[in-house]
């Protein structure tokens, strides 16, 4: 899945450049100037929302989540195993809901109206970030738990 790929770092790459020129931008035209841009916050925590998800998605699928092993090492391989698909699949479970939830978020922002409060741009325009990026961690979790079982079933054929 090199697109999945392509759009998640791509897209965090470009959320971290909007935020970095726009709070840079903001700083000096706030020390500069005496003046500051109303918008920049907002759309700053917006994409830092967007990043945060991708970032999620990116992480899961490199296996880079930190995780408290004080258990999983205190149990045999077979075990193990069961523990990490149970995790897989409530994280699986957990983003879904996330995503879930976000597109009934964003119907409700389009269908009250609602708009940001600096801008007073459509609220649902932003919030579509949520199902965007949980998207992503749906997916890499459920890659994870797919190959989390498959090599349940290499392992059984092994034995």
């Amino acid at each position: 899945m090199k697109i999945f790929e392509w759009i998640e770092e791509g897209v965090s790459a470009l959320c971290l450049v909007v935020m970095t020129v726009l709070t840079f931008t903001n700083v000096i035209a706030r020390y500069v100037f005496s003046a500051s841009f109303s918008f920049s916050e907002e759309i700053t925590t917006y994409l830092f929302v967007l990043l945060s998800l991708l970032g999620t998605a990116i992480a899961a699928k490199r296996k880079a989540h930190l995780g408290l092993t004080i258990l999983t090492d205190a149990v045999g391989p077979r075990v193990r195993k069961i523990m990490g698909i149970i995790s897989y699949a409530l994280a699986v479970a957990f983003s879904g809901a996330i995503f879930f939830y976000g597109i009934k978020m964003v119907m409700n922002q389009h269908m009250l109206g609602q708009v940001t409060a600096g801008m007073q741009w459509p609220e649902w325009i932003f919030g579509m970030f949520v199902p965007f990026g949980a998207f992503f961690v749906v997916v890499r979790f459920a890659q994870c738990l797919i190959e989390e079982i498959k090599n349940e079933e290499k392992e059984e054929v092994k034995a």
